[in-house]
């Protein structure tokens, strides 16, 4: 989480817009977006810089040739492009230099035309109109340092988290921490093909993509890896085009250079995508429904519903590849809610292909867009079962308050999470009064497919022992006489001081 200094900076940030005449919040989200991006830009290219001069290599980057496509204007403000130099300039020349020559720039950035960047990019527009604010804004940026790709994705879940403070119905935002718990169970591999079906702001591939910087990163030395790295390997879909944009630019900060971003309603007819994808990480929607002529008539044959989180587990189970893994965060009704749609999807991922664990998380962990409880589906298409046994875990926290605050405390099971994720023969032996355990599948049908923990979880009491009736009688006589006592004793004071 963000410290509270770089919070307040963000807030005056906000303040600043809001008061001179900036009242969307996703807009200003987006104008700062575009803002911190032309700041990595910049200090990534400076890294990159410094990295070749050391090594005595040349280095060509974005700033190094000026396009051949420049006015005469456009040729004056080169300079003056960069991060460095930009943040020095007077008011109105700032703000000139950004309209004219900087903002239509970095629309180019993502190559050919056809890049998810260059066709998101296309229409976008720069929307703080005063120079001075401009000037206010790149000030107070720039006494943040974003060197620190934490610190990056903490600033933009805090600015994300605006959306719901202002009073809008906003994206639906995945916890930054909950994000990367998923990806560390998940653990991506260098040959993945990864998709997120309802993307907002790009978060689960930004968290895949450093999970492999950290733990892969030879991929990079591999020719062929490398390349499905930046240009094969992540896929995500969304309807928002702010939101494309803003993922576009998340993922190019973050060392993606051709994400594969569409815009497009996952659910439709104009969604081919089958046995694609061998890994799919995804928070779609939790409420909603479609008329059936709005869905992709494939998607019904498993469960004929209008309820999208439904309709989502259908889409992951087609677009997965044989063999292909799914981490899926879906309401607590998906794991246990009675009704024949429901059923039929938990037992299509149950008996036709294999359900690795249900994680059930509290309600509070989306706070504050819904205090709604979760659960986390894992599982694998097979095509053929393979089901054996369920490993369930019962999240109790996750470092944060559970209210609408979300303070940082101690109590964590994300890491317990990961640990026993990750060694799961040692669960084999766990009580059912435990945080996890595992359940057998013909348990799991015997129950009507019902995946929620506290089916099967076992409460142990402590055997209490209570006085008998007439022992509690006694006493209270006892006291009675006792309060009687004092009564007369009060009584003959105050007739003797009077």
């Amino acid at each position: 989480m963000i410290t509270g200094e770089i919070k307040n900076k963000i807030d005056n940030i906000w303040t600043t817009l809001w008061t001179e005449g900036n009242t969307n919040p996703l807009t200003n989200i987006e104008q700062l977006t575009y803002l911190l991006f032309i700041k990595g830009l910049d200090e990534g290219e400076l890294k990159k810089e410094n990295e070749a001069e050391f090594l005595g290599l040349e280095y060509k980057g974005i700033f190094t040739e000026m396009p051949a496509d420049f006015n005469e204007v456009q040729k004056q403000h080169w300079q003056m492009m960069r991060w460095t130099q930009f943040k020095n300039l007077p008011a109105q020349e700032m703000y000139e230099v950004m309209v004219i020559t900087i903002f239509p720039f970095i629309k180019t950035l993502g190559g050919n035309e056809e890049s998810s960047f260059s066709k998101y990019m296309k229409d976008a527009m720069f929307q703080i109109n005063k120079p001075a604010t401009l000037q206010k804004v790149v000030t107070a940026l720039d006494s943040i340092s974003m060197e620190d790709r934490d610190t990056q994705g903490d600033i933009y879940e805090y600015l994300l988290s605006k959306l719901q403070t202002s009073g809008t119905n906003g994206q639906f935002r995945t916890p930054r921490h909950i994000i990367n718990m998923i990806v560390e169970l998940m653990k991506p591999s260098p040959e993945d093909t990864i998709i997120d079906p309802a993307m907002g702001s790009a978060g689960f591939l930004v968290s895949a993509s450093e999970y492999l910087r950290k733990n892969h990163k030879d991929l990079f030395l591999v020719q062929g890896l490398n390349e499905h790295f930046h240009h094969h390997m992540f896929f995500g879909n969304d309807m928002d085009t702010t939101m494309l944009r803003i993922g576009a630019m998340n993922m190019m900060l973050h060392g993606v250079d051709a994400p594969n971003i569409d815009y497009l309603d996952s659910l439709s007819e104009e969604n081919k995508d089958a046995d694609k994808y061998t890994l799919v990480l995804a928070n779609p929607p939790f409420k909603g429904s479609l008329d059936y002529e709005a869905v992709s008539n494939d998607l019904l044959k498993v469960a004929k519903t209008k309820k999208t989180e439904l309709l989502f587990l259908s889409l992951i189970l087609r677009t997965l590849k044989p063999g292909g893994r799914a981490a899926v965060i879906v309401p607590d009704g998906v794991v246990f809610r009675v009704g024949k749609d429901y059923t039929a999807i938990r037992k299509e991922i149950v008996d036709n292909n294999k359900l690795e664990a249900i994680i059930s998380m509290p309600s509070g962990v989306f706070e504050p867009y819904a205090g709604v409880s979760t659960a986390i589906m894992i599982f694998t298409k097979t095509g053929a079962g393979g089901t054996d046994k369920v490993w369930f875990y019962d999240m109790k926290a996750d470092g944060f308050s559970l209210d609408k605050k979300r303070t940082m405390i101690e109590a964590n099971d994300t890491e317990d999470i990961i640990a026993r994720f990750g060694n799961l023969q040692d669960e084999a032996e766990r009580k059912r009064i435990e945080q996890s355990f595992f359940v057998p599948v013909d348990e799991i049908r015997e129950q009507g497919y019902d995946l929620s923990i506290n089916k099967y979880k076992e409460i142990e009491y402590e055997e209490v022992e209570y006085r008998s009736p007439s022992d509690i009688i006694v006493q209270i006589q006892s006291l009675e006489v006792e309060i009687q006592k004092g009564l007369n004793e009060l009584e003959e004071l105050m007739k003797e001081n009077i």
